[in-house]
């Protein structure tokens, strides 16, 4: 059987790498196009499209399936002209917004929005990955006017790339989005800035900050040509999702200046019952997980030996994470292992080979 054609309009990271899983199917030839010529020249290196388009409508002739993936801002433009480029061809985007390109686009029997919830702090065609959106969640914002045999089709190709498909309002999106995604960046950019723009008797904020804000501030500084334009476009949600922060901090402040401890131990409960609610979609038993803090000196070999040893013996590794302090100083492995049991055996094991090793419950409560 012959392959489809799929055309992708903007081959940076998201677009290459939907390129590649597409190719790995065996069902599609892809043809690419961009603005940028050096993009759609590594992408076409990359082996992520076969056809380096020289316009939009030579990468839409004759295809089944147009993916929009240009920045946010430039979204409903771009989907617009692929609409009217194309024939007959169904068109999605990639955006992290969906109510503006929804509301721009012409043709809604053809036109079904996206949003694969994946991705990288690196950005271009260079690091691609076909195996991106493996087990993500990919967002589908099907209209009253969408033709069904098309978003069967366009739900068929997401589940073929390794992404699990969800219908979803476009304006329910966005507000999912704002809470999950953009509030969480908005206020690692404010932790961050309210650390570093204060110095406490002398004494620098940023040089004495401990894990806890390198966890809540790891998104804060993302690329801003790409983080304006979300904050912008989902300005409305994002804001009201703001207030409503606004409003739960001001209770955390009036329980402290009441000394109302009542309040929160049943605040805390709540977050730790959250996060058993959060961690569970990734472990069938968060609360059975153990996390082992292991203090590592900066030498090469040390993750693949201790990564090596429990491998053989037998315990497997759920997660980890690695903190680096400094090079005298070293680092701090966070190693997640399931049952209390393994997690005994991991401890001893690598006492044994000289690491200091704090055992504790992933989730506190558990």
């Amino acid at each position: 059987m012959a392959a489809r054609r799929l055309a992708i309009v903007g081959t940076g990271l998201i677009g290459a790498s939907v390129g590649l899983a597409a190719k790995r199917t065996g069902e599609w030839t892809v043809a690419g196009f961009d603005a940028d010529g050096d993009s759609l020249a590594v992408a076409r290196e990359r082996g992520a499209i076969d056809v380096a388009a020289g316009s939009l409508e030579q990468a839409v002739a004759g295809a089944g399936l147009a993916l929009v993936a240009t920045p946010v801002a430039t979204l409903p433009a771009q989907v617009t002209a692929t609409l009217a480029a194309s024939e007959g061809c169904t068109v999605t985007d990639v955006g992290s917004t969906k109510r503006a390109v929804t509301a721009s686009a012409g043709d809604r029997e053809r036109f079904i929005g996206g949003h694969p919830v994946c991705g990288s702090e690196a950005h271009g065609p260079r690091h691609a990955s076909g195996e991106l959106f493996e087990g993500a969640t990919w967002f589908l914002t099907p209209l009253a006017e969408t033709e069904p045999e098309r978003y069967r089709g366009l739900h068929a190709f997401v589940a073929s790339l390794g992404a699990v498909p969800v219908a979803v309002d476009a304006h329910a999106h966005d507000r999912l989005v704002a809470l999950t995604s953009h509030v969480p960046h908005a206020l690692a950019n404010v932790l961050l800035n309210q650390a570093g723009s204060v110095r406490v008797e002398g004494h620098e904020p940023l040089a004495a900050a401990g894990g806890s804000l390198r966890d809540m501030t790891r998104v804060a500084g993302a690329n801003p040509r790409i983080w304006v334009d979300i904050f912008l476009d989902n300005a409305d949600e994002l804001a009201r999702a703001l207030a409503e922060h606004r409003r739960r901090i001001e209770e955390v402040e009036r329980a402290l200046a009441e000394r109302d401890g009542g309040y929160l131990a049943r605040w805390i409960g709540e977050a730790a019952e959250n996060r058993r609610r959060l961690l569970a979609e990734a472990y069938p038993d968060p609360g059975s997980l153990m996390r082992l803090r292991v203090h590592v000196p900066d030498r090469p070999g040390v993750l693949s030996g201790i990564t090596q040893a429990l491998g053989a013996e037998k315990i497997n590794i759920e997660d980890f994470e690695l903190r680096h302090m400094t090079p005298e100083r070293g680092g701090t492995l966070d190693v997640l292992v399931a049952g209390e049991e393994p997690a005994r055996r991991a401890v001893a094991l690598l006492e044994a080979q000289g690491y200091s090793v704090i055992a504790s419950p992933a989730v506190e409560g558990a």
